[in-house]
């Protein structure tokens, strides 16, 4: 190996010292073989609108170029990714202006995101499969640089819930990681889940989560994905979503339910909300409970649809709270950690950006902000 490395050593300094050689010469060089590029948007072009909206929007304004076609040299090729839809290319243009770009220029100055944003974002219309999990990737934070955005060809602007999980979620999730790339969080975060981490078997975990402290399944993968996700979670998630997480958080879980119900079908990690009334109704992995007492004073929680897809009785006990953690004062010191954060490294009040992002998601009107593309002459 050293003999090998030593004749192309020596071969390079023969071609460096030919280089030089030629290059002190009086001979011009000839043209260019690489033809000019006419940086002019051409008005005729189908994509007119959108391209000069984000010229002038995230080019001239952050330096940030916004890409919707997917060059190829932008994506990895372990994946096999389609481009997106340019409908779908229009509404993401706009709402990461509207949600994202717009909020940091008011809370934090217009420039913030001119010094700290990303200089690319690449939307790309198909998910990343991980092939050896069964995963997907639905965002990318590349070297404090670059954040893509996937699955757009899915996106559903009518299912607001389905845009804060894949988009909304992602552009603050994403832009976390490049803000913590650039300024370091601090280490006491790291401590307070501690041994709970995950990074191999994350996926297959469930709600249950909560009660260990963290905000989502991907929180728990490690220590970096946690702080970005609880950030995301903080900022896009309505006050109800909020106050759940910290409920699930604060109640017991079980992998099985009691064995006195013989016919009912048992599922793993539900929540069970301690001292209900017998009308209540409890929101519980996307579906309500009703609470029904039995004349023997037992308290039984039945999904308002009482039988799964096989006809199976639906029965959920209440549970005992026995992994000696308190979720919800965990979550909650993430959170103050993240605050403080903010405050202190880049002057950014957390709770007033989490309160504008909740405005604009309550009241964007889609088809106002497409006619920042569509109204372009």
């Amino acid at each position: 190996m050293k003999k090998i490395q030593y004749y192309i050593s020596a071969l390079l300094l023969v071609a460096v010292a030919a280089m030089s050689l030629t290059s002190c010469g009086e001979d011009k060089l000839g043209p260019t073989i690489f033809p000019d590029v006419d940086e002019t948007l051409d008005p005729n072009s189908y994509s007119y609108q959108l391209d000069k909206f984000l010229l002038e929007n995230y080019l001239q304004k952050y330096n940030l170029t916004f890409l919707y076609k997917m060059p190829d040299i932008s994506t990895n090729m372990n994946y096999n990714l389609v481009p997106a839809e340019y409908a779908n290319s229009v509404d993401l243009a706009v709402l990461c202006k509207h949600l994202w770009f717009d909020v940091y220029d008011k809370v934090a100055g217009e420039e913030f995101l001119k010094t700290y944003g990303p200089r690319i974002i690449l939307l790309i219309g198909s998910p990343a499969v991980n092939p050896s999990s069964g995963s997907e990737t639905v965002g990318l934070a590349e070297g404090g640089i670059k954040i893509s955005l996937f699955k757009v060809n899915s996106m559903n602007i009518n299912n607001f819930q389905q845009m804060n999980d894949l988009y909304f979620h992602t552009m603050h999730h994403e832009f976390a990681h490049i803000l913590h790339q650039t300024k370091t969080y601090p280490t006491e975060f790291n401590t307070i889940s501690v041994g709970r981490y995950d990074a191999s078997n994350w996926q297959y975990r469930g709600d249950e989560v909560t009660s260990l402290g963290f905000v989502t399944t991907y929180a728990s993968s490690e220590y970096r994905e946690d702080f970005a996700e609880t950030i995301a979670c903080f900022i896009v998630y309505t006050d109800a979503q909020w106050e759940r997480t910290l409920q699930l958080a604060s109640r017991g879980w079980a992998t099985s339910a009691g064995e006195d119900d013989l016919d009912a079908t048992y599922y793993s990690y539900y929540y069970y909300p301690q001292n209900d009334s017998e009308q209540d109704l409890v929101y519980v992995d996307e579906r309500y409970v009703n609470i029904v007492t039995d004349e023997d004073g037992t308290v039984h929680k039945y999904y308002r649809n009482e039988r799964d897809k096989s006809g199976n009785r639906i029965v959920v006990y209440d549970v005992e709270d026995e992994d000696g953690i308190d979720g919800a004062e965990a979550i909650e010191r993430k959170v103050q950690i993240a605050r403080e954060w903010f405050r202190t490294a880049w002057n950014v009040d957390l709770d007033a950006l989490r309160e504008e992002v909740q405005l604009r998601q309550a009241t964007y009107d889609i088809n106002q902000l497409r006619q920042l593309v569509y109204g372009i002459q």
